[in-house]
């Protein structure tokens, strides 16, 4: 299943980010996009959101200088842009995989495509790593500890039900069931044409 694939090469990129956890830390992708084109984008797409959850982390410190906060914010939009990016470039993945599939004639079109149902996948991989880092803290009460255990308890249960909906999903695309297209997001505030502040600067 994909998803069984997906769900251990988060687990990898997780657990290699925090072994310097360091938001500053060099990135090394050991997947070859040439030999395991699809391993190498989920390898990317996780260490992009690992380092993301960690900005956010960061960026909530009360005490940060507002020169701080504001290079952090600016790394986050990047960072948010590259996120977005990777989405399409896994879709574009899946498109030409199963571009000779002929969709039946009553396919239906998904609320979201693969690659957000991924997106959302990996997000999840750290909740799940956090929330059991919380549910094992020997410096916090037992109350805290318990209240985690039940949060996670949830995560682990809807990680199994969001990977069954992609892996169906795929199936159902890879059957003529389902068909997808890839919209891409035009996102207008990062463009000097599109965003009037940045226009006006010209």
């Amino acid at each position: 299943m994909f998803s069984e694939t997906a769900n251990k090469i988060f687990q990898e990129v997780i657990e290699s980010y925090h072994v310097l956890d360091s938001v500053d830390q060099p990135f090394s992708n050991p997947y070859d996009k040439n030999s395991d084109l699809l391993a190498h984008l989920l390898y990317r797409k996780c260490w992009i959101d690992t380092v993301q959850w960690h900005y956010e982390d960061i960026i909530r410190d009360p005490s940060i200088e507002p020169v701080a906060a504001l290079k952090l914010k600016r790394q986050i939009d990047a960072s948010n842009q590259d996120r977005t990016d990777m989405v399409e470039y896994i879709d574009s993945y899946f498109l030409e995989k199963y571009k000779n599939i002929t969709p039946k004639t009553n396919a239906t079109i998904n609320t979201e495509s693969p690659a957000w149902g991924i997106d959302r996948l990996s997000i999840l991989a750290l909740k799940i790593y956090h929330m059991s880092q919380e549910a094992t803290r020997t410096d916090a009460s037992e109350a805290h500890r318990s209240a985690c255990q039940a949060k996670l308890n949830v995560l682990l249960e809807q990680r199994v039900d969001l990977s069954t909906a992609i892996d169906t999903l795929l199936n159902d695309i890879k059957n003529g069931d389902k068909y997808m297209k890839v919209y891409k997001q035009m996102k207008m505030y990062n463009d000097d044409e599109l965003n009037p502040v940045l226009r006006s600067q010209k």
